[in-house]
């Protein structure tokens, strides 16, 4: 009696089955493919298994149109025949098969008599449609793909990397989830995007940029995939800066790796939290607090008992105005670190509150 197994196959993984799945495969006297560029054929080869490649209907004459797609009924009409003369045959179904053919070839095997078994895939693997949008990219870059996509490259790139990161933050801010989805979205096509660039170039791909970071992560985190002890997140960060500076001898200075591109008010609480870890915090003779009160006071107009003379300035360097502001902001970061507040979130959220306040008295 004929028989016909029907096997799932993954859309992004072709070459993943379960164990029943190969073993259904194996049993087979014959494995059948939906088409000759199935992505499944390469992986039948490296196990030695038998398989064909189901021909495309030559004609559709005779066939009842009322009982679905004829192009299916034909196919699930050519698979079964070659079933029943196989003795028992495995239909790959998927990744980009025609469910109509799936559905025919059931109704069909059902009016000839033929066993049918269904061996699903199962649960996929998390982060499985990674691959679908590495796949896109590649698309995309590849012969007749887009011409704005082919024409970039990793400068031509760099200023939407920081306009998605905003974006990621302006969601972040806002609280809804499927805002921040959508732009880690954005975030995550730009990593794929430079890491295709690099493919074409020859320099490194997507799995040299998510296999270094991964063997980082391992390699800083001891304590849970080797076998240090730790007694708080203080600790982990101490171990974390000293694995660091293993890695990075030829960081010598305190300020070395800190990108200077990076806004004003985030690179004072870097360098700040550097100097700070060299033992050298600006603000050991005297404390954030009174710097600020001092720097205001130069800004203080003198009617009101300020210092004109640090007020200004010849035009030809950084004003005292310009120095007394300078030393006013970076009081506050450290102020804001006293209280464990991040200082750029802390103003990002301000000036929301201001934008809100002005937009409800005009509304």
């Amino acid at each position: 009696m004929a028989r016909l197994v029907l096997v799932d196959t993954s859309d992004a993984l072709p070459g993943l089955l379960p164990l029943h799945g190969w073993s259904a495969l194996v049993a087979s006297d014959l494995v059948l493919v939906g088409r000759d560029d199935h992505p499944f054929v390469a992986h039948l080869e490296a196990a030695g298994l038998a398989y064909e490649v189901l021909a495309e209907p030559r004609s559709l004459a005779g066939v009842d149109l009322a009982g679905g797609s004829p192009r299916a009924q034909v196919r699930a009409r050519a698979a079964l025949d070659r079933a029943e003369q196989a003795g028992e045959l495995a239909y790959l179904f998927g990744p980009g098969e025609d469910e109509a053919v799936t559905r025919a070839l059931g109704l069909e095997a059902a009016r000839r008599g033929i066993e049918v078994e269904v061996v699903y895939l199962g649960v996929a693997p998390t982060g499985v449609r990674l691959l679908e949008l590495v796949a896109v990219e590649q698309r995309l870059r590849g012969p007749g793909g887009c011409p704005w996509d082919l024409e970039q490259t990793h400068e031509s790139l760099g200023r939407y990397a920081i306009e998605e990161v905003y974006e990621l933050l302006e969601a972040i801010a806002s609280g809804d989830p499927s805002a921040i989805r959508e732009e880690l979205g954005d975030v995550l096509l730009q990593v794929v995007f430079h890491a295709q660039i690099a493919a074409d170039e020859g320099t490194f791909d997507i799995d040299d940029v998510a296999g270094g970071i991964a063997e980082k992560l391992v390699r800083r985190h001891p304590h849970v995939f080797a076998d240090v002890d730790v007694a708080d997140a203080e600790e982990v960060t101490r171990n974390w800066e000293a694995l660091k500076a293993e890695e990075k001898p030829e960081r010598r200075g305190p300020f070395d790796g800190v990108p200077t591109s990076q806004p004003a008010l985030q690179l004072a609480d870097a360098y700040l939290r550097r100097a700070r870890k060299a033992d050298a915090d600006p603000f050991t003779a005297e404390g954030p607090g009174e710097a600020a009160r001092r720097a205001l006071a130069a800004l203080t107009p003198p009617e009101r008992g300020g210092d004109p003379a640090r007020a200004q300035g010849d035009g030809t360097a950084a004003t005292p105005a310009q120095a007394a502001v300078g030393e006013l902001l970076a009081a506050a970061v450290a102020l804001a670190r006293q209280a464990d507040v991040d200082p750029e979130s802390a103003l990002r959220a301000h000036a929301r509150r201001w934008r809100e306040e002005v937009e409800g008295g005009h509304g």
